[in-house]
C-alpha cells in the first residue's frame, strides 16, 4: 500500500499556537486530519520572550493535534514572523564554464548558494533566498532559465533576513518540545500560499495578514514575490486600547472587540450601550458602542496606513508596478466588522477577505476555513512540498489484559483491577494502563527512537501504577 505523505505545520503566533496535520487527497486538495490549539504564552509580537512557557504551549497544541488525528508528530514546518524580519533586493550572477551545455538545476542552486553567503549585519541570518527574474547573456525577463544555453546567468533575488537569536530560540522551543524542525517559512509567504490564486499573483496583489502581535505584508506581481514586511502592530494593540480607554480588564476587552467591535464608527447609534459586569461585586460598567468603535477605528487606521506606506515604498503608484488585484486581508484581525470597507476607503484599492478554503478538501470544517487558520494551512502546504513523512499513525494493540495475582493467598485472590479500586479509588483505569504498557513494550522493539522522543505525563502515571502493583501485598 502506498504511504500517504503526512504533513505538519506549526503556527507560533502571539495570541495562539496552532498545530495542523494534513495530507493531499486523490483530487490534490488538502485534507486536514487533526488540529490542536493552545493559548500562546511566552511570545510577544511574533518573538519568543519566555522559552519555558512557549514550550508548554507548543506541547499542548501538539498533543491536542495528535489526539484529534491519531497520528504521532515527528517533525514540523514552522512559521516565522516578528519585527526583526526585513527584506532586501539583491542581484547576483555566475559565469558558466561551458556555455555549450544547457542550464540546469545545479547552476541555479550554485547562484542561490552564492547569495546565501552574503555578508549580513551582525546577528542577522538569511531565512529565504527567492529568485525573481533571470538574465542570460544580457537577455532579460526570463522566468524559467532551465534548458537554455548561455555563459553568464544573472538573477534578481528577494532576500528575507531575520535575527539569528530569534530564529534559534524558535528552534530550541521546537526541539525541547520533543519534535524536529523540518523547515522555516516566513508567515506572510505561508498565508499567501493558502489564500491567493495564481491569477491574483500575476495581476499584482498585496496580502495583509493581521495577526495578534504583528501585521505581515507580502506583495506579488507577475507571479513573483516583490516585497515583504512585518509591522509590529496587530489585534493585541487594539485590545490594549479598548482596555485602557474603557477601564476594563483584558479578557473583557477582547470579548467586546470580537462581539461588538467595528472598524467603522459611523454605523453605531449614540444610544447603543453594552453593560460589562463589575469586578468583585462592583457596579457594572456601561460602555457606548460608538465610543468602542472610535477606539478600534483609530488604531486600525494607524495599522492600515503603515501597511499602505510599505505598498507605496514598493512602487504601487508606478503604472508598471500597479497592483490590479488590490488587497487581500487575512488573519484573525480580518474578522473585525467593516475592516474591508475601511481598508478600501484608506487605500482606494479593491479589497477582499482571504479564506484558505480554495485549497482545502470539500469536507473541511467551517472553523478551519476561517482566515484565522490561513497561516497554519499554508505551513501544511509547505510541509507537503518537502515530501517528508512528518507524522506516523499511532498503533493500538487490542489485547485483553491478563489478570495478575501477586503474593496473595488463594482464598484472597481477586483481579488486580478490583483490589486497586478498593485501595486507591481509581475507577476503571487498570485495563487502560495494562493495554498502554503492552503498546509501549511492542513499540519500543520496533520504533525505539519514536518512543524515546518524549515521556508524557501519562507514561509517568503508568510507571507510578506499576510500582504500586509491584509493592502491593
Amino acid at each position: 500500500m502506498e504511504k500517504d505523505n503526512i504533513a505538519v505545520g506549526l503556527d507560533i503566533g502571539t495570541t495562539k499556537i496552532v498545530a495542523m496535520i494534513g495530507k493531499k487527497n486523490e483530487y490534490g486538495k488538502l485534507e486536514i486530519l487533526g488540529i490542536g490549539k493552545s493559548k500562546s504564552l511566552g511570545v510577544a509580537r511574533g518573538v519568543v520572550n519566555n522559552i519555558t512557557q512557549t514550550i508548554q504551549s507548543i506541547q499542548q497544541a501538539i498533543l491536542e493535534a495528535e489526539n484529534n488525528s491519531g497520528y504521532k508528530i515527528k517533525d514540523v514546518v514552522v512559521g516565522i514572523a516578528g519585527q526583526h524580519i526585513r527584506s532586501i533586493q539583491h542581484t547576483d550572477y555566475i559565469s558558466r564554464n561551458n556555455p555549450e551545455e544547457v542550464i540546469g538545476e545545479k547552476d541555479i542552486q550554485l547562484l542561490i548558494d552564492q547569495v546565501n553567503k552574503l555578508a549580513m549585519l551582525p546577528g542577522e541570518e538569511i531565512i529565504h533566498v527567492l529568485p525573481q527574474e533571470f538574465k542570460i547573456d544580457g537577455q532579460s525577463e526570463i522566468k524559467e532559465p532551465i534548458g537554455m544555453y548561455g555563459g553568464r546567468l544573472e538573477s534578481s533575488f528577494h532576500v528575507v533576513v531575520g535575527q539569528a537569536s530569534s530564529i534559534r530560540n524558535v528552534g530550541r522551543c521546537i526541539q525541547s518540545s520533543g519534535i524536529e524542525l523540518s523547515g522555516l517559512t516566513l508567515e506572510p509567504l505561508a498565508s499567501a500560499d493558502a489564500v491567493l490564486s495564481q491569477e491574483e499573483k500575476e495581476a499584482g496583489v498585496a496580502l495583509i495578514d493581521i495577526g495578534g502581535g504583528t501585521t505581515d505584508l507580502a506583495i506579488f506581481k507577475d507571479g513573483i514575490i516583490r516585497h515583504t514586511a512585518v509591522i509590529p502592530f496587530g489585534g493585541n494593540v487594539i485590545t490594549d486600547d479598548i482596555k485602557e480607554g474603557c477601564s476594563i480588564i483584558e479578557k473583557q476587552a477582547e470579548l467586546l472587540k470580537i462581539k461588538f467591535g467595528s472598524a467603522w464608527p459611523g454605523e453605531n447609534k449614540d444610544n447603543e450601550i453594552v453593560s460589562i459586569p463589575g469586578l468583585r461585586g462592583r457596579e457594572p460598567k456601561e460602555i457606548s458602542l460608538k465610543n468602542l468603535s472610535k477606539i478600534i477605528h483609530a488604531r486600525v487606521v494607524e495599522i492600515v496606513e503603515q501597511v499602505f506606506a510599505e505598498i507605496k515604498a514598493y512602487g504601487h503608484e508606478d503604472p508598471r508596478k500597479k497592483l490590479i488585484a488590490g488587497i487581500v486581508l487575512t488573519g484573525g484581525g480580518a474578522q473585525l466588522k467593516h475592516i474591508k470597507q475601511l481598508v478600501e476607503y484608506i487605500t482606494g484599492m479593491d479589497t477582499r477577505i482571504g479564506y484558505p478554503n480554495e485549497h482545502l478538501a470539500g469536507n473541511s470544517s467551517e472553523e478551519i476555513s476561517s482566515p484565522l487558520f490561513a497561516t497554519a494551512v499554508g505551513l501544511v502546504m509547505n510541509s507537503i512540498e518537502n515530501s517528508t513523512q512528518s507524522a506516523v499513525r499511532m498503533e493500538i494493540v487490542n489485547e485483553q489484559p491478563k489478570v495478575v495475582y501477586r503474593n496473595v493467598p488463594p482464598q484472597q485472590q481477586q483481579p488486580v483491577q478490583q483490589r486497586y479500586e478498593v485501595e486507591e479509588n481509581y475507577v476503571e483505569r487498570v485495563e487502560t494502563i495494562e493495554e498502554s504498557r503492552e503498546v509501549r513494550t511492542n513499540a519500543s522493539k520496533e520504533e525505539s527512537t519514536e518512543t524515546k522522543i518524549r515521556r508524557s505525563f501519562f507514561d509517568r502515571y503508568v510507571d507510578k501504577i506499576k510500582d504500586f502493583l509491584d509493592n502491593a501485598e
